[in-house]
């Protein structure tokens, strides 16, 4: 981090209130509860060390930050000025990034955990970023079924052409870090990651500085908008609201299917092409694809046109431009 960085992270929190401040020792993790409006900071007190991170709705445990759905809308690296998004159905906004010194962060690795440790290393019983999540959880009541992909913080992956993923060594520095503002009260959890035996932390485990800091109204100002969604929904909209007591499963006898818009209806629509159109469609088409189904070949064309005009992704995610 460089000196005007460092006086310019210093001015600008100069008009924060600090709520709290400690460090996470190699080998730790723990809960904060996070109120809407605040913001975490996790910090490098060394440099160079990953940190696993899993959120909560703090009212509602069973909502999660949910790394599929954030690496769909922000790609591989969330970064400045990215949320941390909540698993479906609810797919809320649940942290805003304000701040990344760095840039490098990973949303498609799993955490470590022990078996990994035992099955490549022959350690049965060494440092893991599952069992750091599960001990730090449990304080608020959660078991290590409850841990969910991590996350990660100041680690450098990388995606090769030929699809595998790959982690290569990081340069974070003394100082370096994210802030994170919650959208909602939320149990936000930071482990320092403990692969000390891979490059995810350059082969070593050092603390780490959490702050957490009243966001001010310049803060709050900077967040854009994002969209609400009929599809966005709460238990109170649920088929089934009750959280399951028992860990054996078996059918309900009175269950009856209802599924949205079923039976599938199909509806055969004519188009009429002048001699020009159809020789672009001909030159289009996908015919590797469909053959001779004229209107399986139309119809990617079509919705091909509409994700490049109206999505922000081929990928289908989202807008969260807040129009």
């Amino acid at each position: 981090m460089n000196e005007a960085a460092a006086l310019s992270l210093n001015e600008a929190d100069a008009d924060r209130r600090l709520v709290d401040e400690r460090v996470l020792e190699p080998g730790t993790g723990k809960g904060f509860e996070l109120r809407k409006g605040q913001i975490l900071r996790i910090e490098q007190a060394v440099g160079n060390q990953c940190v696993d991170f899993n959120c909560f709705n703090l009212h509602d445990y069973k909502e999660f930050m949910h790394c599929g759905r954030t690496r769909t809308v922000h790609g591989f690296n969330p970064t400045e000025g990215d949320f941390l998004w909540s698993a479906p159905p609810r797919e809320n906004a649940m942290l805003y990034i304000l701040k990344d010194t760095v840039k490098r962060n990973d949303v498609l690795f799993p955490r470590c955990s022990a078996f990994l440790y035992e099955s490549a290393y022959g350690f049965d019983v060494h440092t893991n970023c599952h069992d750091i999540q599960a001990e730090a959880q449990r304080e608020f009541g959660l078991t290590p079924d409850d841990v969910h992909d991590s996350f990660n913080f100041f680690m450098c992956t990388e995606v090769s052409r030929d699809g595998r993923a790959t982690i290569t060594r990081q340069n974070s520095r003394q100082g370096d870090h994210v802030d994170l503002l919650a959208m909602m009260d939320v149990l936000a959890i930071p482990n320092v990651c403990g692969a000390d035996i891979m490059r995810t932390s350059n082969f070593a485990l050092k603390p780490v500085r959490i702050r957490i800091f009243e966001a001010t109204e310049d803060d709050l100002a900077v967040v854009p908008s994002v969209p609400r969604m009929k599809s966005q929904r709460t238990p109170a909209q649920f088929r089934n609201a009750r959280i399951k007591v028992t860990r054996e499963l078996s059918a309900d006898p009175d269950y009856v299917p209802a599924f949205a818009n079923t039976p599938i209806m199909e509806e055969e629509i004519s188009l009429a092409l002048s001699e020009a159109e159809w020789l672009d469609f001909e030159r289009v088409a996908r015919r590797d694809l469909y053959g001779n189904d004229d209107g399986a070949a139309f119809r990617d064309i079509l919705f091909s046109w509409w994700e490049e005009r109206f999505l922000d992704a081929a990928s289908g995610a989202p807008s969260t431009s807040g129009t």
